[in-house]
């Protein structure tokens, strides 16, 4: 099936130039000034014409978000199961219409129908369980990446961030090369959403995730370590510390997990001292 085709300059939802926004310091002298702030919007996710999620996100490369919010979350099994993404804006919100193949769409309502007959005699507790700590395929350990594509990643992550420059308030997703060079820069105010956008932008450029490593600038939790060992990433990179749970799901999956602190050189958390 062919690969949704790009959105054209004229459906682009993002502002390029996001308006500035006055305001007065609180200090007694009442001085003022200006400040462009992140872009939020709602999106409302539909897969053939069966209303799934409202999500909260920035409104830039949806068409990504889209596709990388189906394959993490397991919608579809590949790009090639979404046959088309219409994206349609009305005032402030925004909806996504998505078509995808007859066996993920027989796959989503099986899955609808049974949570839709849980109950709240606790069953619906199994499901949340389930959902937050999921059965993953652990992925083909992987290289490390060499050190030196870590040396001054904060200060390159900081100019990749185009619209974080611009108003802060802002998590990104990036990909780094084998050669070191980022590739890839997504950015949102949400951390998962970041991300999701990043793995849409890779599976939509047909790049391999293996061949390079991600980078998240947000808290490592468990659900990035979930979207990761989906999307087969094999290495990812956090500047935030993970959790101990994150740490022992990377090495259970055979995801490479590496801090980078501000300050002190790189910390492999996974796989563990003496695995690799």
């Amino acid at each position: 099936m062919p690969r949704p085709a790009p959105l054209t300059a004229a459906a682009s939802i993002a502002s390029l130039t996001p308006d500035a926004y006055t305001y007065t310091e609180l200090d007694g002298a009442e001085a003022t000034g200006s400040a462009v702030l992140a872009e939020e919007c709602a999106l409302a996710i539909s897969y053939n014409g069966i209303s799934h999620a409202v999500m909260m996100v920035s409104p830039s490369a949806l068409e990504d978000f889209v596709v990388g919010f189906s394959l993490s979350g397991e919608v579809v099994v590949g790009i090639d199961d979404i046959h088309d993404i219409q994206l349609n804006r009305r005032d402030e919100a925004f909806s996504a219409e998505v078509q995808i193949g007859n066996r993920a769409f027989w796959a989503l309502k099986e899955q609808r129908r049974n949570l839709a007959g849980t109950s709240g005699c606790g069953l619906c507790g199994v499901e949340a369980i389930d959902q937050a700590l999921p059965q993953l395929t652990a992925l083909t350990p992987g290289s490390l990446p060499p050190a030196a594509h870590l040396h001054g990643l904060r200060e390159r992550i900081n100019d990749a961030q185009r619209l974080a420059r611009q108003s802060g308030a802002l998590h990104a997703a990036l990909f780094v090369d084998e050669q070191g060079e980022i590739v890839l820069c997504r950015e949102d105010i949400g951390r998962h959403n970041a991300l999701d956008k990043l793995i849409g932008a890779l599976s939509r450029e047909d790049r391999d995730g293996r061949q390079g490593f991600a980078v998240v600038t947000s808290r490592c939790s468990l659900e990035l370590i979930h979207k990761a060992v989906r999307a087969r990433l094999s290495t990812l990179v956090s500047l935030s510390a993970p959790t101990d749970l994150c740490v022992r799901w990377a090495r259970q999956h055979h995801l490479n997990l590496i801090h980078l602190p501000h300050h002190n050189a790189p910390r492999v958390y996974s796989p563990g001292a003496g695995t690799r």
